[in-house]
């Protein structure tokens, strides 16, 4: 007799087995298919897509739901040039971050979490000097609370010393954002 032949009452019973178990999709409640959109829940904004995005590391499609957020606003707020910078910012573009988070501070009332993203902008910049008066002006707004500014301010303080001194754990930039998370920007090596 052929292997193949032996194993098929073997099969069979497996199939039969399987299908008698009490496993498996429980089509009582919710039927086999994927939930369906719940059309009565309140939609979440763009711009807090665009963090979530930048939080994943999807930087290109932050940029993307900060612009629509921009749209439904009726244009541009310090909120939404806060995240376009961080965005860019994370996609190496210091140019176009800079230009973005100095709007962020200047149109808008200053944030502390919009000056401390300014101020690691200008330490990859080299302009190290200019960081550590953002910083400081971060710190003073946010009355020495948050420790991510801290931490900046105090790498930034230690390369006008001596550039040199810092080893790479310590040159780690960390950004923040407008809300509960914070974000980590590390110096290529």
């Amino acid at each position: 007799m052929m292997p193949g032949i032996r194993a098929l009452p073997a099969l069979s019973f497996l199939i039969l087995a399987a299908a008698c178990s009490t496993g498996g999709i429980d089509v009582s409640q919710t039927g086999p298919f994927a939930p369906g959109i719940d059309r009565s829940a309140e939609a979440v904004g763009g711009v807090e897509v665009g963090h979530r995005l930048i939080a994943a590391g999807e930087f290109e499609l932050a940029i993307r739901a900060f612009n629509r957020a921009a749209l439904d606003r009726g244009g541009f707020d310090g909120e939404i040039l806060s995240g376009l910078g961080t965005a860019n910012l994370g996609l190496g573009r210091l140019g176009q971050a800079e230009t973005l988070l100095r709007r962020a501070t200047t149109e808008f009332d200053p944030v502390p979490e919009d000056l401390n993203n300014l101020g690691v902008v200008l330490m990859e910049r080299g302009e190290t000097f200019e960081a550590v008066q953002v910083l400081r002006r971060a710190f003073a707004l946010d009355d020495g609370e948050s420790t991510l500014i801290r931490d900046n301010l105090r790498v930034a303080l230690a390369k006008t010393e001596n550039p040199d001194s810092l080893d790479e754990n310590e040159s780690q930039y960390k950004l923040v954002r407008r809300g509960s998370s914070d974000f980590l920007i590390r110096t290529a090596s």
